[in-house]
């Protein structure tokens, strides 16, 4: 080629410099086993042997007697466990793909042997919405149970058992009037599925309330740093002779374990609903049969349709119970449809009332065919009020509905 008829000079073109080639992972991981298997080798072997061969067992320090504390809490609870049970439940579904019944596992929990006749007592949250539940003694046993009864609004159920007399063990029943603060307390349950576990602590509190699942607030609720965790529902809580006390229920945590604040429904409640609910399966609770609205009350007072007065606002009347037969009135229409305003109830045999939940509270504590004294505020047709007094004679009212 005649290199003169080209004016740029022609260089010979030179290889790009090598760069160096990454380390494989697999060279660096063998050498990272040899420097290990090396290390191990000069940690286990040199000029002295670290391995025995006259090695034997420590030899056992002697433990002495156990506290009398000990001794206690241990008899308490070989004494109280026979007595408490495992209840599980199983609720019905449809299959969306065939369309067939079946039960599903729902929940389980904790209970305890009420009587010899097969009676158990547990919580209404446990049972709520179930189908069938079972029910384990402490022998292994298994049995179907039937729903006698239950309160929703104190979270207390019964069930019965066909098992035995001989196989049941009835819990002792105590008192919950005379409790204190301070005083030690012993759960039994089977929190997570851990069968007959005791758990121990104090009483931390008194007079606690809760928000049952029917509604209602229960008074006089015990508090306990007893760890009560998922399971032990329903199961006893024993004061230090090992009789009920209270029949646990619920725990204060955000995380849903226990956080060194439980709940127990008192035993003078469960003793006082139980028999009823053996009886009867359910629970009489003595009402006068009206609805209640406190925000009625305080739209209507702004509205100036009700004077400035506390009480609670009988909002409707149910027909045929007692508030009907005395003649109190609810809410109704006058002429041309003007709004009257139903009764306000100000006090009950001279005990002032100021709202809906004092004269629930006030009704708990009489007795179904006891008589009671109103003092009503009632209004009129022509925006006009007047104090009176109304006789009634309280029923059994199946609803919280008083």
């Amino acid at each position: 080629m005649d290199r003169s008829r080209y004016p740029v000079e022609v260089r010979r073109a030179e290889p790009p410099p090598r760069r160096p080639q990454p380390v494989s992972g697999w060279l660096v991981a063998i050498l990272a086993v040899l420097v290990g298997v090396l290390a191990y080798r000069m940690w286990t072997s040199g000029p002295t042997a670290i391995y025995d061969p006259e090695a034997a067992p420590r030899a056992i320090a002697p433990r002495g007697d156990l506290l009398p504390t000990e001794l206690k809490q241990i008899e308490l609870y070989r004494e109280a466990v026979p007595s408490v049970v495992h209840v599980t439940t199983t609720t019905l579904a449809r299959s969306r793909m065939s369309f067939d019944i079946t039960e599903i596992p729902r929940g389980s929990g904790s209970g305890f042997i009420w009587d010899d006749q097969g009676h158990i007592v547990t919580n209404y949250h446990l049972i709520h919405g179930a189908s069938r539940a079972e029910v384990a003694l402490q022998d292994g046993s298994v049995w179907s149970a039937r729903l006698v009864g239950a309160e929703p609004n104190k979270d207390v159920a019964g069930l019965k058992i066909d098992a035995p007399a001989d196989r049941l063990r009835p819990i002792p029943v105590g008192e919950s009037s005379n409790l204190v603060v301070g005083q030690n307390v012993y759960a039994i349950g089977d929190p997570f599925g851990f069968s007959a576990t005791l758990t121990t602590g104090v009483i931390g509190g008194l007079d606690r309330e809760m928000q049952s699942i029917g509604g209602e607030r229960i008074a006089g609720v015990i508090q306990t740093d007893a760890a009560i965790n998922p399971g032990n529902s329903g199961g006893p809580l024993l004061d230090s002779s090992g009789r009920l006390i209270g029949v646990n229920t619920a725990i204060y945590s955000p995380s849903g374990a226990s956080a060194g604040i439980g709940f127990a429904v008192p035993v003078d409640i469960v003793n006082e609903i139980v028999p009823d609910l053996i009886r009867d399966g359910r629970v009489d609770r003595p009402g006068l049969g009206v609805h209640l609205r406190d925000a009625t009350a305080a739209d209507y007072r702004r509205r100036g349709l009700l004077p400035e007065i506390e009480g609670a606002y009988v909002h409707e009347v149910v027909e045929g119970l007692p508030a009907d037969r005395a003649g109190l009135l609810g809410t109704r229409r006058g002429p041309a449809g003007r709004l009257i305003p139903g009764d306000l109830i100000t006090a009950i045999d001279g005990e002032p009332i100021r709202n809906a939940a004092e004269l629930i509270l006030a009704l708990k504590s009489r007795k179904v065919g006891e008589s009671v004294m109103l003092d009503v505020v009632r209004s009129s047709a022509a925006g006009e009020y007047e104090q009176i007094e109304v006789a009634a004679t309280l029923a059994a009212l199946p609803t919280l509905e008083q």
